[in-house]
């Protein structure tokens, strides 16, 4: 399957392109050093779609097709993966607002994010569970008319800025018993203590913990049905795999472009480096990875658009892009030699950045299992 952007997905392409070298490239340094992030430039980039885009139109959105979507997200990952990290979260909130909220959610949650009003994250994982979401240890307990949640939450992207945590629980009602649901919990009106997790990578994401203790919510609070919950994340993997690929392909293709400009302009024993045979294989091989990657990628999310079965498509693509874009980072490296280890130039921070593509959404020996026993029809996993 080849994919070529149509002409309308070219303008907005490039233009997505210029906005990012003008106000968002300034800004990556500086807050990759503090580990802050610039809320502010979300509302800029709404006008591309990046806020709420994948919605229909009836509800706010673009009705972006998921092509579409991975080319921005390519376009974001190209310009810090920490703000494509951002983004993807601040839109799964969306989407799973806009297809579970009552109208009474949506007005007080969905809007104030459509708007970048609000901002979100979504709790999932916890200190004993990794992918394997149906143990999760978080429980929800109906009294009266609000429930009980205790747990701890690890790893929770965005946790340390939100202002409200979407938090997937186990629920204990007359109707539910122990089944994962889903439910908003609002840091200023129920209280959680929320301790900030320093990682190596994507050092602007805000990576939190998150601790309930006794904490009260209304039960008008409930996201969707109770038991619900781990039925639609299994659903909703499958784009967010291609999501992270097509992220993962950009920053590949930024660290590859410094590499090319690198190798045509630095100098040695009187010749630029990009001459020398063993740099060429550097380039020649981080280019078909990049490639490759892209391939793989809108081939998954061409699938998705027609609805077939993506599953193995899209678990390939994340496999394959994010092993690559690490080991493009890991060549970018090499060629720039000194350089690359300085903290003032990208290449190290897009070292790091991606090394941490290859846990979220199913780490890499995960892929692997699913798309093993896809082809053999017979499950490595117990």
């Amino acid at each position: 399957m080849h994919f070529v952007p149509d002409n309308e997905q070219v303008l907005l392409r490039d233009s997505i392109r210029r906005y990012m070298k003008s106000e968002v490239a300034p800004l990556v340094a500086e807050h990759d050093k503090a580990h802050t992030f610039p809320f502010e430039i979300l509302k800029g980039l709404s006008q591309f779609g990046y806020i709420g885009g994948r919605l229909p139109e009836s509800e706010g959105g673009m009705g972006l097709d998921h092509v579409t979507w991975g080319m921005l997200m390519e376009e974001a990952g190209y310009a810090w993966l920490s703000l494509r990290t951002m983004l993807n979260i601040t839109n799964g909130g969306i989407l799973k607002l806009a297809s579970e909220g009552t109208p009474e959610q949506k007005t007080r949650f969905l809007q104030p994010l459509l708007r970048s009003d609000r901002r979100c994250c979504t709790a999932i994982s916890e200190p004993g569970t990794g992918s394997n979401i149906a143990q999760i240890q978080t429980r929800a307990d109906l009294v009266g008319d609000e429930y009980v949640l205790n747990g701890r939450k690890l790893w929770i992207t965005n946790g340390y800025f939100a202002d409200f945590a979407i938090v997937v629980a186990r629920t204990f009602s007359p109707d539910c018993d122990g089944q994962l649901s889903t439910f908003i919990v609002e840091r200023d009106v129920t209280p959680y203590e929320v301790r900030r997790v320093d990682t190596m990578v994507l050092r602007s994401t805000g990576t939190a913990e998150l601790n309930f203790d006794n904490v009260r919510i209304p039960r008008a609070n409930l996201l969707g049905t109770e038991g619900s919950a781990l039925k639609r994340m299994l659903k909703g993997l499958d784009a967010a795999r291609v999501n992270i690929a097509m992220g993962a392909v950009g920053a590949a293709q930024a660290a590859l472009d410094l590499s090319i400009d690198y190798a045509r302009t630095r100098t040695q024993f009187g010749r630029p480096i990009g001459s020398f045979q063993l740099v060429q294989k550097h380039i020649v091989d981080m280019t078909v990875r990049v490639e490759a990657a892209r391939a793989l990628g809108y081939r998954a999310a061409a699938a998705l658009d027609a609805n077939q079965d993506a599953r193995t498509a899209c678990s390939i693509a994340k496999l394959y892009a994010t092993e690559a874009a690490h080991e493009v980072a890991d060549m970018a490296l090499q060629v720039h030699g000194g350089l690359g280890y300085a903290t003032d130039y990208p290449i190290e921070r897009i070292f790091r950045d991606t090394r941490g593509g290859t846990i979220p959404e199913g780490t890499t020996e995960v892929q692997t299992l699913i798309v093993g026993r896809e082809i053999l029809g017979m499950s490595a996993i117990a």
